[in-house]
């Protein structure tokens, strides 16, 4: 039985100070359950909020890694420094990062071994965009980001990773897959990796749907087979709407 986890991912929203109001207030909100938590905040407000995640059900995450451990590489996180600050997940590959920071396959392989290596439990992203659903690419798209994504990652390396998929028409826009939409594409990644990697791996790894998710769509998109829990945007910025994603019911 595949556990359920409910990511947040902040963006480039909130300072040090609100950070730690929500997430305070999200301590004190979230129900206890069987789902696993984490809550990814923008770089410079991990130190503050993971003093206050500390000894919490809610796990912390980075929105980013970069693939060296050190160096003249002005700009980047290494892994090692988020671990530092008390990260345990990271989020790689997300559709802004490719869109907006020329994130590809290649950068998402190097960034998902260095995640490994340093024991951070990487999320990593996948989805097509509008243009190539409307094409009838979708499988393909996600079965060339998975199968070079993912590249030369071994079966027992695959046992912490956990697999976002996010459309990216639905990100931000208001519009959401429906379940049958997700749970298609979820249903494909599982037998994806099960072909690339075993049936084992692929049983075990938990896929997340990123898209829109708020608390009026959640309790449908969870109540399908393939769909492990989600990736949080915009409703995740809110204590109550996030505390309600949580506590979805299925």
């Amino acid at each position: 039985m595949r556990r359920p986890l409910i990511a947040g991912n902040w963006k480039m929203h909130n300072n040090c100070a609100q950070s730690v109001e929500l997430v305070s207030r999200l301590i004190k909100s979230v129900p206890a359950s069987e789902v696993d938590i984490v809550v990814a905040p923008p770089y410079t407000a991990l130190s503050s909020v993971a003093a206050v995640l500390n000894d919490s059900p809610i796990a912390l995450a980075a929105q980013n890694i970069f693939w060296e451990e050190s160096g003249a590489f002005t700009g980047e996180i290494a892994p090692a420094m988020l671990k530092d600050v008390g990260c345990t997940h990271v989020i790689i590959g997300h559709s802004e990062r490719r869109q907006f920071f020329n994130e590809t396959n290649d950068t998402v392989n190097k960034r998902l071994k260095a995640a490994l290596k340093a024991s951070l439990i990487p999320i990593v992203c996948i989805g097509e965009t509008l243009s190539e659903r409307e094409g009838e690419k979708t499988l393909a798209v996600i079965e060339e980001q998975i199968t070079e994504g993912l590249h030369n990652v071994s079966p027992d390396e695959m046992e912490p990773v956990i697999i976002a998929y996010e459309p990216v028409w639905a990100i931000g826009t208001g519009k959401t897959a429906t379940p049958e939409q997700a749970q298609e594409v979820h249903h494909f990644i599982r037998e994806l990796v099960a072909r690339i990697f075993s049936g084992q791996v692929a049983e075990g790894i938990r896929i997340l749907y990123g898209g829109s998710v708020k608390p009026d769509n959640v309790d449908h998109l969870m109540a399908q087979t393939d769909i492990d829990g989600a990736l949080v945007g915009g409703a995740s910025l809110k204590a109550d709407s996030f505390t309600r994603i949580i506590a979805f019911k299925t």
